[in-house]
């Protein structure tokens, strides 16, 4: 039988170890439960701060948040219901630094790479504010705004809000107008009807204004195409219905976009077809003739004048582009446009009876119209003889070219000033009486002057086959540092469409026009905005229920008799 064997007993050094080891596991253990403790106990205090912001936080802010609120406004369309302007929801990035609990350098980085329209140092200087709310983005893109979402950072706020968008971009821009970041008007029809555009109570009835997007359109492509070619500094364009007085399309160049007013030049943002003054020359000359057979002084188109080269009065000398040097008629003096011509007929109407007309048709004030955009008229303070003469042929007083346009309708519309409109007037509307200016025989005589000056004259280029289109062309020198140049000028055309039977007057102007190889090196009227009109017309007369026909023409009798070829 095998003897028991004895029990195995652990040397000291093997014990010891043991110890060891289970010391340094209860160390660990202890430890992992400390970093444990202290990680979820940062959690909590993040969360807690986090939610005291929330529940608690700076009551202040919130209030600064609440107060660039931009309220709804109602729509504004053309005169077929296009929307010009509508308020949407977009989305907004702001930051509210006292709410930041990232490394606000680490924040900025990231905020500069998204939005590079700042960099660094301005968004760290942003986050280091202690101003409680400050916009980074308004009408943020979807895309932006998920990617400044995904950062995570407490203090940035992604919010909606209501915000103006003009759907046809540039269109029209100085007739709509904008408004600023707090959603105000500043501008065109949001100034103009501020009060109702945000009235709760008619939000729901869109302003209708007269303008129409297709003639809209075209005007302004003719004539930026025209400021283009001729590297022109500016432009305007009116086109005005003569019966109603409703503006149906007004444009002002450079353009603007009211979606990034705030980022347009201010020439952009200059409307220089209503607020704009400017000598317009020749243009006046055809009210200067009606006023002298209103008032009895012109009787008949072969009325003659003395048209020498050149005409002294006092210390001045009047010229002509192309002087008759011989006696020349009413007709002739229109046709060629004669400086020379028109002052006397100024002179024998007198400066009281021309003051007398221009104040009936609006000139000596600002235009009659909705917009705040409207320029002072700049007229003689003393007005002698000499100022008389120089106005009636448009030279010495400056006016907006929607005042022009406004003139010829009155001229061409049986004699009635009807103030302008930028409201469209419903068919069936019982039109104003209006302020009788010319009498009716004045105005149906004036048609055969002015298709003249179109068929014979300065104004050939103007033409538009088929729509008998009358006109008169205007070229006059700036002022530049109180002085006339030669070189700098202002070129324009009133012209109205179908003359026969007058409906519309179109007026467009060229600021500082430059002569090209194609016009021989010549910047007046005649060679660049004349043949804007023609375009134009063309374009638009169709749009505008004026059917094209080759075989109708006012009664030129009264004034071919009396235009005679020079034997030379």
């Amino acid at each position: 039988m095998n003897a028991p064997q004895p029990a195995l007993v652990a040397s000291p050094e093997r014990l010891r170890l043991v110890g060891q080891k289970r010391r340094l596991l209860a160390l660990t253990h202890q430890r992992l439960m400390v970093a444990l403790l202290l990680f979820f106990g940062g959690v909590a205090l993040i969360g807690l701060r986090i939610g005291w912001l929330a529940i608690f936080g700076d009551s202040a802010g919130r209030a600064e948040f609440a107060s660039h609120y931009i309220p709804p406004r109602g729509d504004i369309v053309d005169r077929e219901g296009e929307t010009l302007a509508r308020t949407i929801d977009a989305w907004t990035i702001a930051i509210q630094p006292p709410k930041v609990i990232g490394n606000k350098l680490d924040l900025a980085r990231q905020l500069a790479r998204l939005m590079p329209e700042k960099d660094e140092a301005d968004f760290l200087e942003m986050l280091r504010s202690k101003k409680n709310f400050i916009y980074l983005k308004r009408r943020a893109s979807p895309s932006l705004v998920e990617a400044v979402n995904a950062i995570g950072e407490p203090g940035i706020q992604l919010t909606r809000e209501p915000d103006r968008l003009y759907p046809q971009l540039s269109l029209a821009a100085h007739v709509v107008g904008y408004t600023d970041l707090d959603g105000k008007g500043v501008a065109g029809a949001e100034r103009a009807f501020e009060g109702r555009l945000a009235d709760p109570a008619r939000r729901a009835e869109p302003i209708v204004l007269s303008v129409s997007s297709r003639v809209q359109q075209a005007l302004e492509h003719e004539l930026q195409s025209a400021v283009d070619q001729f590297s022109a500094i500016g432009a305007a364009g009116v086109i005005m219905d003569i019966h109603t007085g409703e503006v149906l399309a007004m444009t002002s160049l450079p353009q603007l976009n009211p979606n990034v007013a705030g980022e347009g030049s201010p020439e952009a943002r200059f409307n220089r077809a209503a607020l704009g003054v400017y000598e317009l020359g020749s243009t006046f000359k055809p009210f200067t003739v009606a006023m002298a057979m209103d008032a009895g002084v012109v009787r008949s188109m072969g009325q003659m004048y003395n048209c020498p080269k050149s005409l002294t009065v006092g210390r001045h000398t009047i010229s002509d582009t192309h002087p008759f040097g011989r006696a020349c008629s009413v007709a002739e003096i229109m046709m060629e446009s004669s400086n020379i011509g028109t002052a006397q007929i100024a002179q024998q109407l007198g400066a009281e009876k021309q003051r007398a007309f221009l104040k009936a048709m609006g000139f000596l004030d600002r235009a009659d119209i909705e917009l705040m955009e409207r320029g002072r008229t700049l007229a003689p303070r003393q007005w002698g003889e000499i100022e008389t003469l120089t106005v009636g042929y448009g030279h010495g007083i400056a006016v907006t070219p929607l005042h022009l346009a406004s003139g010829y309708a009155t001229l061409f519309n049986g004699g009635l000033y009807r103030a302008p409109t930028f409201l469209k007037v419903e068919e069936g509307t019982e039109l104003p009486k209006g302020k009788r200016v010319f009498t009716e025989q004045t105005s149906y005589r004036m048609r055969a002057l002015l298709r003249l000056v179109v068929m014979k004259g300065t104004g050939k280029k103007a033409d538009a086959p088929g729509y008998r289109v009358g006109g008169k062309t205007g070229t006059a020198e700036k002022l530049i540092n109180g002085r006339y140049s030669k070189q700098v000028v202002v070129t324009s055309f009133a012209g109205v469409f179908p003359i026969d039977e007058p409906r519309y007057v179109a007026v467009v102007m060229l600021d500082e026009p430059k002569g090209t190889k194609e016009t021989f090196g010549f910047r007046t009227a005649g060679w660049n905005v004349a043949p804007v009109v023609s375009r134009t017309i063309a374009r638009v007369a169709p749009m505008l229920g004026v059917r094209p026909n080759m075989g109708r023409e006012p009664d030129m009798s009264q004034v071919l008799p009396y235009v005679y070829e020079d034997e030379d």
